[in-house]
């Protein structure tokens, strides 16, 4: 999606990988703008949408009970999901770092916390979510092969591994590759979800309303439950703040990046709102919730031999959701690392495809790995109380940097009454898993915490203070991955700060 300018290098004085030239020079390699506005709303768009609107109708329902309520959860998550896409318009036009809600806690309350919610990310967030959508991928491709059967353990997993080798190999050999596999898969999946809610919004002009006789009946009345009901909806929302992972890379990010939120998150919105509608006009409350895929389900009676094209969907909005969240999250590892929270390699780039392939490559060797966990989606469960509670912290760093800095320049100012509200619908979410779901919260902050030694020793010590081993290691591997990668270390382009 980035592209970047090429610099002559010069050796560090420590004798470590060499490092582009002075800073501000013309020639310094630095992040090239390249994402346009229509490339920000696929990104958008495409993350969003992934396999969670063809699956996570299901959850919702089963917790909420009732038509009525569950379509009152989509909105209410619709409505929380633009509060945040909102919030982060405003901190990505006054914050111009790549990074999402890492460069935001780096700028409010330093670099700490800022470490925190990157080891998170490495060590969880990031490569779990990938391998789940790397699965799902491969249940939806080879479900036609084995119709009556389930698909062997290993050719699943390896079918998840190809795809995630393929996407880091287009990702890394050239970004206007994966530009057009977003912009592409994007199309594709909202054109099928397009396709339901017409054939919805038909049964309901031909008169099949009977499913929404009594919409509100049996309702839960439940707040655990209506909160699950919640964390299933914004599971499907997730990724609005995809397009904050790569500030630096969109052109006129003043204009596009609020532009791009503005226009993505009502599309979103509605698209989900209406599928669920045609999801039930047509199938029953019993039948949505024996199905594992409700769009298939929902195909199966609707579509008639036509009903592959839903399988496939699924299939194609896993694949670009997946491309989405390999780029954003190499651009995170990409800015962790300059900022000196990383090994420098991480922030180098290819000298001739200018792409950040060691970045690329260090994610996609993680979620390879996650791969290899068998029961990966229950990773799922521990991350869920790390998510909010770093999103919630990014949100109360804008309030904080108000105060701080009143007259700090923001192109986009909001009114106060949105990240306040946002801030204490945090909360609420952070605190429902600690009591629902206390024992995978516990170890979600368990993994958290487990990089406060990591900090001490390899960012806060000075870097003579380290032991030397680990010096003389990271030095080593850094040489050898700068040759490997054919790259050099980059810098930021501080006239835009």
């Amino acid at each position: 999606m980035a592209s970047y300018a090429p610099a002559p290098t010069q050796e560090a004085p420590n004798g470590g990988p060499p490092s582009v030239k002075s800073e501000g020079s013309e020639e310094s390699m630095k992040l090239k703008k390249e994402i346009s506005l229509v490339n920000g709303v696929c990104l958008i768009v495409g993350n969003m949408i992934g396999s969670g609107i063809f699956v996570s109708p299901k959850g919702v329902l089963i917790h909420s009970a009732s038509y009525g309520l569950s379509l009152v959860v989509w909105t209410i998550g619709g409505i929380f999901s633009v509060f945040g896409a909102l919030c982060y318009a405003e901190l990505g036009t006054t914050i111009t770092k790549s990074g999402a809600s890492y460069a935001y806690i780096l700028e409010a309350f330093g670099g700490f916390l800022a470490f925190i919610r990157l080891w998170t990310s490495l060590l969880i967030i990031e490569p779990t979510s990938q391998a789940v959508i790397a699965i799902t991928f491969s249940n939806y491709m080879v479900q036609p092969i084995f119709p009556t059967c389930i698909a062997p353990y290993l050719a699943n997993r390896l079918l998840a591994a190809a795809c995630i080798c393929l996407l880091t190999f287009v990702n890394c050999a050239y970004v206007k590759w994966g530009t057009r596999v977003q912009d592409f898969f994007t199309y594709a999946k909202v054109i099928a979800l397009i396709a339901v809610i017409i054939t919805g919004l038909v049964k309901i002009g031909q008169g099949h309303t009977q499913n929404f006789e009594g919409l509100f009946e049996g309702s839960s009345r439940d707040p655990g439950d209506i909160a699950l009901a919640l964390y299933s909806a914004l599971f499907s929302y997730s990724g609005w703040d995809t397009l904050n992972f790569v500030t630096e890379e969109i052109k006129n990010p003043e204009r596009n990046l609020p532009l791009a939120i503005a226009i993505s998150m009502p599309i979103v919105t509605v698209i989900y709102i209406l599928t669920n509608v045609a999801y039930y006009t047509i199938l029953p409350i019993n039948a949505i919730l024996d199905s594992d895929a409700v769009a298939v389900t929902f195909a199966d009676q609707v579509f008639g031999v036509m009903n592959w094209t839903i399988p496939l969907a699924v299939a194609l909005s896993c694949f670009g959701g997946l491309n989405a969240s390999i780029l954003a999250s190499s651009r995170l590892f990409f800015v962790g690392s300059r900022e000196g929270h990383l090994p420098d390699y991480l922030c180098m780039i290819h000298v001739h495809r200018y792409t950040p392939v060691p970045a690329l490559l260090f994610n996609g060797v993680m979620a390879l790995i996650y791969l290899c966990v068998e029961d990966v989606f229950r990773l799922i469960n521990y991350y869920s109380f790390s998510y909010w509670f770093f999103v919630g912290l990014s949100i109360l760093g804008q309030l904080y940097l108000r105060w701080k800095e009143p007259d700090r320049k923001r192109p986009l100012k909001l009114s106060l009454f949105y990240p306040i509200i946002f801030c204490l619908l945090t909360i609420f979410l952070v605190v429902v898993p600690l009591y629902s779901d206390t024992i995978n919260s516990l170890i979600g902050i368990a993994i958290a915490l487990s990089g406060v030694p990591v900090y001490f020793l390899c960012c806060y010590t000075p870097a003579h203070k380290r032991p030397l081993r680990l010096r003389k290691f990271i030095a080593k591997s850094g040489v050898l991955i700068q040759k490997v990668c054919y790259s050099v270390l980059t810098e930021m382009d501080f006239k835009e700060e």
